[in-house]
């Protein structure tokens, strides 16, 4: 994940959950290079490990180039003492702190007795309780973000399945469901068939392309 700061640099947020630190260096350095060529600003990068990975790994070294970027490792954070201090405070009504919402979002990453997916859940799960509308979107947002990141297709798709419909879900959800129209709609499939493939009435659909410009 590359964020532009403002101070025209970039940070490059990388998340790495096997073993093999080599290839995922190699992967980062190649991102970071690109990066530089295309636009010429400064890359820094944060290597974030997840509780699988006990130390740090070594810096890559190839000849003349050394590359040791930031990293945390998320084993020497205890996600079940953090997940029940935020539990704790949510359910008390107080308001998170910045640092709060990034360890709420990171949970899943940590050090825990509870599997990653299942925690991915429990979190966004949590997040919901949050009384501030917008911060309680934010969280969300970020935790399925990231969820995407470090789990499989599979584990994705339970962690839709098991969250309610709130209106950013349902934001998501359309967005995909318009994407998917548009496919269809370019592979010629019958609105009858886009229907049933994104379980929205037909009249759904026809408003969704007029809205969107596009002829059948």
């Amino acid at each position: 994940m590359v964020f532009l700061l403002e101070d025209n640099t970039y940070l490059h947020l990388a998340f790495v959950t096997g073993h093999d630190s080599k290839q995922a260096l190699l992967k980062c350095v190649g991102y970071d290079t690109r990066l530089y060529e295309r636009d010429g600003r400064l890359v820094h990068t944060v290597v974030i490990y997840t509780a699988d990975v006990k130390k740090k790994p070594p810096a890559l070294t190839i000849g003349t180039l050394t590359y040791d970027p930031a990293v945390i490792l998320m084993v020497d954070y205890d996600g079940d003492t953090i997940f029940t201090e935020l539990e704790n405070k949510i359910k008390s009504g107080q308001d998170l702190t910045d640092i709060d919402v990034l360890k709420l979002v990171l949970l899943p990453l940590m050090n825990h007795t509870m599997p990653r997916h299942n925690l991915a859940t429990d979190t966004i799960e949590l997040a919901k309780k949050i009384l501030d509308p917008k911060k309680k979107n934010a969280c969300i947002a970020a935790a399925f973000g990231f969820a995407s990141k470090y789990l499989d297709d599979e584990k994705i798709n339970k962690l839709r399945e098991v969250l309610e419909m709130t209106e950013l879900v349902e934001s998501f959800m359309m967005d995909e469901k318009i994407e998917t129209i548009k496919v269809a709609l370019k592979e010629g499939l019958p609105i009858a068939s886009i229907a049933r493939i994104t379980r929205l009435d037909e009249s759904k659909i026809k408003e969704l392309m007029k809205e969107l410009g596009i002829e059948y």
